[in-house]
């Protein structure tokens, strides 16, 4: 079995996937890994499936030098984004394998989100090409592995009331003053 990168995950409660050396460009694919980081499976999907189709774009965090703009970017707070269409494909493709890997283990595929995606560079793929005056320049792919794991979201217990008045007794004299007057101003 292959390392991870990360690994304290549940083996039980996750599902994984990876692709090595893939002929798809680092840079675009590490944005694209970042933008659907911690999203549900099924909104990471279509947000993928989106961005095929130009309706949402991948906002560029890291690697933005001379890139254009789009206002597609605004709901991330930047307007540095694109829509790398084969990054696109190759992790839907990606996220579709864990989704599968999960329904054989039998987990809830409805409840699953990515806790973990992480891309890596892969050795340069060499070609050449030639320039003016007889000579050849290097003519470099960027290829990347990528790894991402799938895990069961965890169910939201609500506090008991004893832990919530526990907490609200270790508050400083200022939280106590902001408490009592917005208590005077809801009465």
């Amino acid at each position: 079995m292959a390392r991870y990168g990360s690994t304290p995950i549940s083996e039980a409660k996750s599902a994984r996937s990876r692709g090595s050396y893939l002929r798809v460009s680092f840079k675009n694919t590490h944005e694209t890994a970042q933008a659907i980081n911690g999203m549900q499976l099924q909104r990471a999907v279509k947000y993928l499936e989106n961005v095929r189709e130009k309706k949402e774009a991948i906002p560029f965090r890291r690697y933005n030098g001379s890139m254009g703009r789009t206002g597609q970017g605004k709901p991330f707070g930047t307007d540095r984004a694109r829509w790398p269409e084969k990054s696109a494909k190759y992790l839907l493709d990606l996220l579709k394998n864990a989704e599968a890997n999960a329904d054989t283990k039998g987990l809830d595929t409805s409840a699953l989100l990515i806790k973990h995606i992480q891309v890596n560079q892969a050795p340069k793929q060499r070609r050449r090409t030639y320039r003016a005056h007889g000579r050849i320049n290097a003519y470099m792919s960027q290829p990347c592995h990528i790894e991402l794991i799938l895990t069961e979201g965890e169910e939201v217990v609500q506090k008991s009331t004893q832990a919530v008045e526990r907490e609200a007794g270790h508050l400083n004299s200022r939280q106590r003053g902001a408490r009592a007057r917005k208590a005077i101003a809801a009465a």
